[in-house]
Parts: structure tokens; C-alpha cells; sequence
């Protein structure tokens, strides 16, 4: 194929922009009141990663609870073993994390806003019904996910879409903004690094630091697969004519 008609490798850039958006839109508002229910949409995603690893590891969730104040709890009889304990308490911020690195792959990459939508609609109701432990708890699961049922299905692509491109940022945003508090007070607190920390004797600054770490590569490897430009339709006719003919089209020839 002549040079001119590859497609150019490389990230998008109108993608990488409304990305660097998303992000300092999310910083500078991070605690604007009107985000509150954001906020505590993300709390849930931090809560529902221990219990998918408590779970995981044969151990039983109790109860979830997240407060007006934005915190949260999942209360549960952990698995026995020192390595699913690890694993139960690392999946609050690596799992926010991870959450939203597929958000931003789905949305991005493969334009799947609406499906996520629907999902996460469906995922916070299930956790009101089957876990909430307490009054706020069952009222937020089941009005959130009605709302996001809701907009699922009414809003259109672009809003859905950027919708979706929100929740995977604040998600994302989350997970640091809590490491990053606790890479400061691991001394001291009951964060899950804190809490490791009793039940390993490893510094909760370690996990702090290695949660983060992972973190981090989660969502970059996310972003460079989200943002990465796609091959144009035009390319793609081209590449089918092409293969075709290499098939063994029948080719018309000069008589001589």
C-alpha cells in the first residue's frame, strides 16, 4: 500500500484532549457539592471491589455501606490465607482503578457507552438489593441505578458517551486521590492500608506505594489503548479490494 494511504500510528489527539479535559475538569472539581452523588458512585466501586474479591477467594460479604459523608465499608468474613486477605484489600483502590480503565476502553475504543450505562444500572441495584447495610445506602443504590437506567436508555449517543467518559475519569481520580492521602497518613487511621499493614506487618506506606504503582499502570495502559487512532473506513475498503484481488479475483487481460 503507497505510504500516503496507511494509517498513521500514534494516539488520537482530539481523544487525548478531551481526555486532559475530563481529567482537569475532575481535579478542579473534585469537591463541588453537585458531584457529590459522583463521588459516591465511585465510593460504591471501591466497596465492590473487596466484596468481588472476598467472593472470589470463598470468603461472604455481609453488608455495604457508604455514608452521606462518602465513606464506605464492606463488611465481610474474609478467606482464610494471608494471600486472599492481600488480595481482599488491595481490590478497593487497584479496582477502582481497573473499573475505570474499562470504562474508558469500552467508551473510547470500542463505543460501547450504552451497554456500560445499562451495566453499571444494573450493577448498583444489585448491590442496593443484595448488600446495602443501612437506609441511605439502599435509597442511593436504587435511585442511582434507576437514573442511570434511565439515561441508558433516553440519552443520546454523545451524551451517553461522554456520560460514560465522566464516570471512568472520577473513577480513576478516585483510586489516586485516596492512595495519595494514604501515601500521607499511613501512620496512622483504619485505611486499607492501614489494615494490611496489622494483618501482614508490611508498612501500610508499602502497600500505599505499590497499590499506587499499580494503579497508575492500569490507567496509562488504558489511556494508550483508548486513545489510540483507529483505521480509517476508507483504508479499511481499500485493505478488503486488495485482499480480494490477492484471492484471486479474475482479472481481465489485453489480447495480444
Amino acid at each position: 500500500m503507497p505510504a500516503t494511504l496507511r494509517p498513521r500510528a500514534g494516539l488520537d489527539a482530539g481523544r487525548l484532549l478531551a481526555l486532559a479535559a475530563l481529567i482537569l475538569a475532575g481535579v478542579w472539581f473534585w469537591n463541588a457539592p453537585w458531584l457529590a452523588p459522583l463521588r459516591l458512585l465511585v465510593v460504591l466501586v471501591h466497596e465492590t471491589g473487596h466484596a468481588l474479591a472476598t467472593l472470589l477467594f470463598g470468603g461472604r460479604v455481609e453488608r455495604v455501606i457508604i455514608g452521606a459523608d462518602e465513606s464506605g465499608q464492606c463488611l465481610s468474613s474474609l478467606p482464610v490465607g494471608w494471600l486472599p486477605q492481600i488480595a481482599v484489600y488491595s481490590a478497593g483502590y487497584v479496582g477502582s482503578a481497573v473499573s475505570g480503565a474499562l470504562q474508558m476502553i469500552l467508551a473510547f475504543r470500542f463505543h460501547l457507552h450504552r451497554a456500560v450505562l445499562y451495566a453499571m444500572g444494573a450493577w448498583v441495584t444489585a448491590m442496593g438489593m443484595l448488600y446495602a447495610g443501612n437506609a441511605f445506602t439502599l435509597a442511593y443504590c436504587l435511585g442511582m441505578g434507576a437514573v442511570l437506567l434511565v439515561l441508558a436508555r433516553v440519552l443520546p449517543a454523545g451524551a451517553a458517551k461522554a456520560l460514560v467518559m465522566v464516570t471512568a475519569v472520577f473513577t480513576g481520580l478516585y483510586a489516586l486521590f485516596d492512595l495519595r492521602d494514604d501515601l500521607w497518613s499511613a501512620g496512622g487511621g483504619t485505611s486499607d492500608a492501614v489494615l494490611l499493614a496489622m494483618r501482614t506487618h508490611v508498612p501500610a506506606l508499602v502497600w500505599s506505594v505499590l497499590w499506587t504503582g499499580v494503579s497508575v499502570a492500569v490507567l496509562l495502559v488504558a489511556a494508550s489503548v483508548s486513545l489510540r487512532r483507529g483505521r480509517t473506513r476508507e483504508v479499511d475498503a481499500l485493505e478488503a479490494v486488495r485482499s480480494a484481488a490477492a484471492s484471486g479475483m479474475p482479472r481481465t487481460r489485453l489480447d495480444p
